[in-house]
C-alpha cells in the first residue's frame, strides 16, 4: 500500500535522494508530510481505545515522532522498503508510550501472562499444543472466561521479536526483530539460535487452530485489517480481536515452552 504523492512536481525517490545527499530540514520536513498519513493508520490498525487521559491525537503525535524516527534512521542499503520499516518503527514508538504510562491494568497483564506459563506447561506435559478446554480447566476457569480475557487485552497484544512479516512485492519476509537498530554485530552462536526460533516459530504457527491460523495469515501476511478480516470469516470484528489475541498468547506460551529461557 502506498502513502504517499508526488510532491510538488518531485516525486518521493527524488525527495529521498535528495535528503539522504543532503538532510536538509526542509527536505526532512517534507517528507514527514508526506509519509503523515501512514502514522495515522498504523494507530487506526491497532485499534486502541483511549483512556486515562490518552486521547486518539496524543496517539497520532506518539505515531509521528516514531515516523521522524523511522526517517532519520532509515537505511536503504537494507533492501527494505521505507513503508515496512516506518510502519514497525511507528508501531513500537505508540507500545513503548503506552507501556510507560501502564497502558494494559496489572491485573489483566497478571491474567495474560498466567495464561502463557500455563500454555508453555501443558505443552511440556501433554507433548503438543493444549486446546482452549484444557487450558481453562488447568487455570480453573471456563472456556467463557478463557475467551473473556482473550477479549479484555484483544488488542494489547504485542509482536514477538521472532514474528516473519510480509514486505510485499516479493520481497523477502521480514522479522520483527530485524526492524529494532543494532548497536553491534551479532555473533554466529546468536544468528544461529535466531534462526532456530524462526523455525520453531513457524511450526508452531502452521499447528495453530484453524481459525487463529488464518486471523494470523491474513493480519500479518495479508495486511488485512480485523474489520476486512470479520468479513472474510463471517464474524464480528471483535470475535477477531479475540483470536487474535488468543492466538499471540498461545504463540507465546508454546514459544516459551520451547525456548524457557
Amino acid at each position: 500500500m502506498q502513502y504517499v504523492t508526488k510532491d510538488r512536481g518531485t516525486s518521493i525517490t527524488d525527495l529521498w535522494s535528495a535528503y539522504r545527499d543532503t538532510p536538509d530540514p526542509e527536505l526532512r520536513r517534507r517528507l514527514i508530510e508526506q509519509y503523515a498519513p501512514l502514522a495515522k493508520y498504523v494507530v487506526d490498525r491497532l485499534h486502541l481505545q483511549p483512556s486515562g487521559g490518552i486521547s486518539y491525537d496524543d496517539l497520532i503525535g506518539q505515531a509521528i515522532v516514531g515516523l521522524i524516527e523511522a526517517i532519520d534512521r532509515y537505511d536503504p542499503s537494507r533492501g527494505v522498503k521505507f513503508n515496512t520499516y516506518a510502519y514497525y518503527r511507528i508501531r513500537g514508538a505508540v507500545m513503548d508510550m503506552l507501556r510507560g504510562l501502564d497502558w494494559m491494568p496489572r491485573s489483566m497483564r497478571a491474567k495474560g501472562n498466567e495464561i502463557v506459563n500455563t500454555i508453555a506447561r501443558l505443552e511440556g506435559e501433554l507433548g503438543r499444543a493444549p486446546t482452549d478446554e484444557e487450558v481453562a480447566d488447568a487455570m480453573g476457569i471456563s472456556v467463557e472466561q478463557l475467551d473473556g480475557i482473550a477479549q479484555d487485552i484483544s488488542g494489547q497484544a504485542l509482536l514477538s521479536f521472532e514474528d516473519t512479516l510480509d514486505a510485499g512485492d516479493g520481497e523477502t519476509p521480514l522479522v520483527v526483530g530485524d526492524m529494532v537498530a543494532d548497536d553491534s554485530a551479532v555473533s554466529p552462536e546468536h544468528h544461529a539460535a535466531e534462526q532456530d526460533q524462526r523455525r520453531v516459530l513457524a511450526d508452531i504457527i502452521d499447528g495453530l487452530p484453524e481459525n487463529e491460523r488464518l486471523v494470523i495469515s491474513l493480519y500479518y501476511y495479508d495486511g488485512l485489517t480485523l474489520k476486512e478480516i470479520g468479513k472474510v470469516l463471517g464474524v464480528t470484528e471483535s470475535r477477531v480481536c479475540q483470536l487474535h489475541s488468543k492466538a499471540v498468547m498461545r504463540l507465546r506460551g508454546l514459544m516459551k515452552a520451547v525456548f524457557p529461557d
